[in-house]
């Protein structure tokens, strides 16, 4: 297992190098945040698997690499034509790309916008002006206990930045593609920011890609602020190299009567770890988190979720399905908490996952923890192989095995797919979850 002091050591030696690289942006409010979290990083340290949170999860292969910062003078685009792939056939959309953590706008496509929306690059704003910015950056998720939190806060440089004003709909999606590209031993440190006004709606895909099959590592944070009857639908896709680590933490925060959906699928990366966590602090909020992630080889994939009901009359929906095979490994912990003055609470929560090999494994920890008295809250966890009686129905009706399997298999996860609200993506990732299982 790598030394953790001399990773640490090598993170803090880089901050130094780092600082010297901002120039001008050192004077910028947001570096103080910077000088903070790294000293918040120096302090803690690295999980291992003797901590509750991280007893399934093994980063040692992470801190097995000294990955630095990308410089934006250096980094080298990548071809329209690299990047077409990473687009849905058909879907009219704002597309803002980030190569290497940087925000190009070669790349990017913005649509019409209705009056004081932005949608861009969190540096460029802070730039210009506050916007909000200040207001919301760094208060929802702090640096203070999580070291990957802390470690994007001290070397954020860019991420995407969406600002929708009171009663503002935005019609067509906002894809928005981190792409990884060129650069071996990289890190790279997206800090976004969504901010939705009262009444307003938008759709948002978070896209994390790579352009190779080379070693890398996105370090993401996202912070979300849905205003009172706002209607926000944020879909992940997480589809980086094989021989990636990805971790994320989204932190979201949800005023009375707003809306919050998250759609999360994971494919690629070699180790996946997303730290999502909703508070609904208006009565009246509802969350709906669904993911799926479909594993194989050595993979992991690990969520942690949190759902705290901090006021009365919310509702929440949580589905997570895994397919696994080989020596995959899947880890699901979710945590719905109810405080005492969330009466009249409504939670669902279920985690399901079918094992195709004998090697793969699942750790599965659904949690509720409700100190309220008038509430309806329910869970539940299944890991099993393919159901033999459906099989052996499908085949009874001149069906092959494979193609049996295949068909229960689709199933099981277009449960999940199903729920995207946009056509060009579902069908997208139904053919992706397709050519995976016809591989397998």
């Amino acid at each position: 297992m790598a030394d953790t002091s001399q990773i640490k050591n090598w993170y803090l030696s880089l901050f130094k190098d780092f600082e010297n690289y901002l120039n001008g942006e050192k004077s910028l409010p947001f570096h103080k945040l910077r000088r903070e979290a790294i000293e918040k990083f120096a302090e803690l340290d690295f999980p291992n698997m003797h901590q509750e949170d991280w007893r399934f999860t093994d980063i040692s292969p992470i801190l097995k690499h000294t990955f630095a910062y990308a410089n934006r003078r250096s980094t080298e685009l990548p071809s329209k034509g690299e990047v077409s792939r990473f687009l849905f056939d058909g879907m009219k959309s704002h597309v803002i790309m980030f190569v290497n953590g940087f925000y190009s706008p070669e790349l990017s496509t913005l649509l019409p916008l209705p009056g004081g929306v932005t949608i861009g690059s969190l540096a460029a704003a802070m730039k210009i002006s506050d916007d909000g910015i200040t207001a919301h950056i760094s208060k929802y998720t702090g640096s203070d206990k999580d070291i990957f939190t802390a470690l994007n806060t001290a070397f954020a440089l860019d991420g995407a930045y969406i600002n929708i004003p009171d009663g503002i709909a935005i019609e067509e999606p906002v894809h928005i593609i981190f792409i990884s590209h060129g650069g071996e031993k990289t890190i790279s440190q997206p800090r976004n920011l969504f901010i939705a006004g009262k009444n307003s709606q938008a759709k948002i895909i978070q896209h994390f890609v790579g352009t190779s099959n080379g070693v890398y590592f996105t370090n993401s944070v996202t912070e979300v602020y849905a205003g009172e009857g706002s209607n926000i639908d944020v879909t992940k896709i997480q589809e980086e190299s094989l021989n990636a680590f990805h971790v994320a933490t989204t932190e979201v925060s949800l005023d009375p009567n707003s809306n919050y959906e998250s759609h999360a699928l994971s494919f690629g990366a070699n180790i996946y770890r997303h730290n999502l966590n909703v508070t609904l602090k208006g009565e009246g909020g509802n969350a709906i988190l669904e993911g799926l992630y479909l594993l194989s080889g050595d993979q992991l994939s690990d969520t942690h979720s949190l759902i705290d009901h901090a006021s009365p009359h919310c509702t929440s929906r949580e589905r997570y399905k895994g397919i696994l095979d080989d020596r995959s490994h899947g880890v699901f912990n979710g945590r719905i908490m109810v405080r005492k003055d969330a009466q009249q609470t409504n939670s669902f929560q279920e985690n399901r996952n079918i094992i195709l090999s004998n090697e793969a494994k699942v750790d599965t920890k659904p949690q509720l923890e409700i100190f309220a008295d008038d509430v309806k809250c329910s869970h539940g966890a299944t890991v099993g192989q393919l159901n033999k009686e459906s099989i052996f129905y499908l085949r009874s009706r001149g069906i092959g095995e494979n193609q049996a399997r295949l068909i229960l298999i689709y199933a099981f996860a277009n449960d999940i797919l199903k729920g995207i609200k946009i056509d060009e993506i579902r069908n997208k990732l139904e053919g992706v979850l397709g050519e995976r299982l016809l591989k397998n």
